[in-house]
Formats: structure tokens, C-alpha cells, sequence
């Protein structure tokens, strides 16, 4: 019996309508859980597979409903100096992804990140916009997080996709292992492939490992004939060096030459999820503001022209 649909995987939030994650108008599945951490990530919601409370310290009344109705335990009530009753969150304990303190908390304070859903759940929504998919040539995009760390999961949802005529896509960092792509790469009809530094040296520095994986799933997915868009994340200090660029510019340019990657899109640093870390409680890595100014964009995308490649600056 083919159980497909009950799959269950754990993702954290749903973004219908998106424009920038695939050609067309899309929905975005973000999948929970990575491997590696980018100082400039905008989805720290994702990096652990584990729930989380994402709390807003501004909107909280103290109203104490969300201590009574956690199971776990998470949510106390302390007096501070002048003996008022505050709200305390233990970050050293396990939240159960119950949602409870969620569903009572009148002042939208709390969310809780991470939900476990089957298959069929997430294609009741997808389903939801399939006339405006079909009409903008628009799909469904998997991201996260990384999504091939449940790429069992991931792979019968683009199945199912693929089933009702849905263009799929996915988002990657290309960190995992060479099985995994080869069993996307049956399933997804374009791959938005990141190559965050092309120096090996400098990609361990910032992330922990080094690069060798990365180009060996992309050069595979290139002899499998996957559509490739390959994206450029671009920090200052961390990987806008000349070299960095046009060593990756190089590299992609010879790989587009044996097979199917139409494009590249460079994606320039920006500030959007800076505020999730103080809901989450975590420190923002970036210590500075490595943003590029209008004018410093201006003379990137004219740079870029030089190349006999599409090469698109992403502005958002």
C-alpha cells in the first residue's frame, strides 16, 4: 500500500504568493533543520530542527494564560524589582511543538516554529492556488532550513506536485550528501543551487566545512541535466572579494557550458530577519552593516554586464 501522502515531515512556515524564490508566482514550503550556519542567515527559525518559541518581548501583557496551559513548563512568571509579576521564558528547556501558549496568547506574543505535517496536509494548501501557478508560470518552491536533510519527505511532496502538472523548485545550500540530490533531481524541475564562497579555505572558515561536496553535487546535477539557477549570496567581507566573485563567475561559466544552468543570481546582504534573533534570543552573528548602498548596486550590476552570462542582481 502506497503511503506517500502520510509522510510526515517538519517544516516552519508557509509563504504563498512568492516572487523571488522561482519563475512565476509560488508557494514556499520552509523546511526545519540545517546543517551549517551563515552569520547573514534570515531564517534563524531554521537552523535547528527542534521547536522553538519565537517570543516579542514588546507585545507581551504579562497576562500569565500561556504558564497555565504549557505542559513543558517553559513559561513562568516572575516578580522583578518593583514586584510585578513578568513573563519568563526557559530557553534550557524543550518546547513540545504543542502550541498551546500559542492559541492563548491574546497579545500575539508568541510563536511557536516548527510543525510536523503529512504530504497530503501541505497539498490540500498547495492546491489552494493552482490556477494562479498555471498562470504566471509559477509553482512550488522547497526551502528552509535545508530541505535535503528530509529529502525522503521533500521528494514525495514534489512527486505528488509533479502529479497535478505543479512546476517544482527547490532551495539548497548543497551541503548533503550526492544520493540526495540525484533522488531530488527525479522529482524537481529546477534547482536554485547556492555557491556561497568558491575558495574551499574560506568556505570551511565561514561554515565549517569546505566546498569540495558543493561542487560535486552541482557538477553531477549538471550531467543529470537539471535545471540549474546558481545563487550568489553576497556579504561585505565575507565573500565579495574580486577573486570571490569572478573565481565563482569562472567556475559556473565553464560548468554552463556542459549543461543546463541558464543563470545566476546574486543576492545582496540584507537586514530582514535581524529581528527574529531577538525573538528567538539569539545573538545577530553580523556585527556590523555590511548593506550595499543604491549606488554600490549600480556599479555591481554594471559590473557583472561584462560577462557573457545572465547574471541578475537580486534587490529586494
Amino acid at each position: 500500500m502506497d503511503n506517500t501522502l502520510e509522510k510526515k515531515g517538519r517544516i516552519f512556515n508557509i509563504q504563498k504568493y512568492s516572487i523571488y524564490d522561482g519563475d512565476g508566482i509560488r508557494t514556499l514550503i520552509f523546511f526545519k533543520g540545517c546543517n551549517i550556519l551563515c552569520a547573514w542567515c534570515a531564517n534563524p527559525e531554521g537552523l535547528t530542527s527542534n521547536f522553538q518559541v519565537m517570543y516579542s518581548h514588546d507585545k507581551c501583557v504579562d497576562c500569565g494564560q500561556c504558564v497555565d496551559v504549557c505542559p513543558a513548563g517553559i513559561h513562568s512568571q516572575r516578580q522583578n524589582a518593583q514586584g510585578d509579576l513578568k513573563h519568563h521564558l526557559d530557553r534550557n528547556i524543550d518546547c513540545i511543538g504543542c502550541r498551546k501558549c500559542e492559541e492563548v496568547c491574546i497579545s500575539g506574543a508568541l510563536d511557536i516554529m516548527g510543525k510536523d505535517v503529512t504530504v497530503q496536509e501541505l497539498m490540500d494548501i498547495i492546491l489552494q492556488d493552482v490556477d494562479f501557478y498555471h498562470s504566471s508560470g509559477g509553482g512550488v518552491t522547497l526551502g528552509g532550513g535545508e530541505l535535503s536533510l528530509q529529502t525522503d519527505f521533500a521528494a514525495a511532496l514534489l512527486t505528488e506536485c509533479k502529479k497535478q502538472m505543479i512546476n517544482t523548485a527547490i532551495e539548497t545550500n548543497g551541503t548533503t550528501s550526492l544520493a540526495n540530490y540525484e533522488k531530488l533531481a527525479t522529482c524537481t524541475d529546477m534547482f536554485l543551487f547556492d555557491i556561497k564562497h568558491i575558495d574551499s579555505a574560506r568556505h570551511k572558515e565561514l561554515f565549517g566545512i569546505g566546498n569540495e561536496g558543493v561542487k560535486r553535487n552541482l557538477e553531477r546535477l549538471v550531467e543529470l541535466g537539471s535545471h540549474i539557477v546558481v545563487r550568489m549570496p553576497l556579504v561585505r567581507g565575507y565573500n565579495d572579494s574580486y577573486d570571490a566573485i569572478t573565481g565563482a563567475i569562472d567556475y559556473v561559466m565553464a560548468l554552463a557550458r556542459k549543461g543546463n544552468i541558464s543563470r545566476i543570481d546574486v543576492l545582496p546582504y540584507h537586514q530582514l530577519g535581524k529581528n527574529k534573533y531577538q525573538r528567538l534570543d539569539m545573538i545577530y552573528p553580523v556585527k556590523d552593516d555590511p548593506s550595499y548602498s543604491n549606488e554600490e548596486l549600480d556599479q555591481l550590476a554594471a559590473f557583472f554586464q561584462r560577462f557573457d552570462f545572465d547574471i541578475r542582481l537580486v534587490r529586494h
